[in-house]
């Protein structure tokens, strides 16, 4: 008897795949054609000695690794059946992950660059292109090798001939001392280090904006600046928070650290929401590229008039053929 009633408690909401599957949906296109002409407007007629470029670059091409598995996702919560081979599911699986936090790291180094800019402006005059090269080739690399804990922890009964994947895939039977460990040294540095970053720097970058405004010195320049900052708070509190501060407690379920039935409940049904405010950052991430980056919009507004005057005179010309 009390097995099943453990079983009705950690069984996810009925109501989850429906709910992935219409999320990636509206995902899918915005997500995929904003970040297209993001990464396309930012990598050829965008100044790179433009601060923070580079990162912003890394961060679309965080957004369209993941954009690109959606297509499987999508087929799988709607047939609940995976055709393909164990290795693609799991890379789904990685690419999710892969995403969050190579976006919340580009997120704090674009926050922590104009702040830093912003304090002083005389080491932003210094600053070679190649640094943010570095930096993003290491976070790549960091990132990348943090994240394999995610499809490694899945379950070991999944073989080439099963038909179930995401969220359908069970959890490996671990000690539960380790993998806590690993799951708290996750939000720390996932999570709890980068909120205190870009809120230092929101607030760093405000007071030097208010600062300089009894100077009356480069104040264009600097609610620029506090503009990206507060952006990347805005996109990161909206998309990972909800997450991180569930994933604690989602994991505690998992490893039946939490017993009681109502906190498994809650737990469980707030889990799908939170992945699904994870995902929607592809779609907010080329919103701070605009109304941060006055190239990037610029740009995007030029070419956007140069597409309606062709469209128009084609139409014109069209119309005056038929007269």
């Amino acid at each position: 008897m009390r097995n099943d009633k453990m079983t009705n408690c950690t069984s996810g909401p009925d109501y989850q795949s429906l709910l992935y599957s219409t999320t990636y949906i509206i995902i899918f296109i915005p997500g995929l054609f904003a970040n297209s002409v993001a990464l396309w407007v930012l990598c050829r007629f965008v100044n790179k000695k433009n601060k923070a470029i580079i990162f912003m670059i890394n961060l679309a091409l965080a957004d369209l690794s993941h954009v690109l598995s959606l297509p499987l996702r999508i087929y799988y919560y709607l047939t609940h059946v995976w055709p393909f081979k164990k290795f693609l599911c799991l890379l789904c699986f990685y690419l999710k992950y892969l995403n969050m936090y190579a976006s919340i790291m580009f997120l704090v180094l674009i926050s922590i660059q104009r702040c830093m800019f912003t304090i002083n402006p005389f080491k932003a005059k210094d600053w070679k292109r190649r640094y943010d090269i570095a930096i993003s080739c290491t976070v790549w690399i960091v990132i990348g090798a943090a994240c394999l804990p995610f499809p490694l922890f899945r379950s070991s009964d999944f073989n080439n001939s099963s038909t179930a994947c995401f969220a359908d895939l069970g959890m490996k039977t671990m000690n539960v001392a380790p993998a806590l460990s690993m799951i708290i040294l996750a939000e720390l540095a996932g999570f709890v280090i980068p909120v205190i970053m870009i809120a230092y720097c929101t607030l760093k970058t405000k007071a030097q904006l208010q600062h300089n405004v009894l100077q009356l010195q480069n104040i264009n320049e600097k609610r620029k600046a506090l503009r990206m900052v507060i952006t990347c708070a805005v996109v990161f509190f909206i998309c990972f928070a909800p997450y991180h501060v569930n994933f604690f407690f989602f994991m505690l379920v998992n490893f039946k650290v939490i017993e009681n039935c109502t906190m498994h409940k809650v737990i469980l049904t707030f889990h799908p929401y939170s992945l699904c405010l994870a995902s929607i950052n592809c779609c907010l991430d080329p919103i701070l590229y605009y109304f941060s980056a006055s190239e990037f919009k610029n740009e995007v507004v030029r070419h956007g008039s140069s597409v309606i005057r062709v469209r128009l005179m084609s139409r014109e010309s069209a119309s005056s053929v038929k007269s």
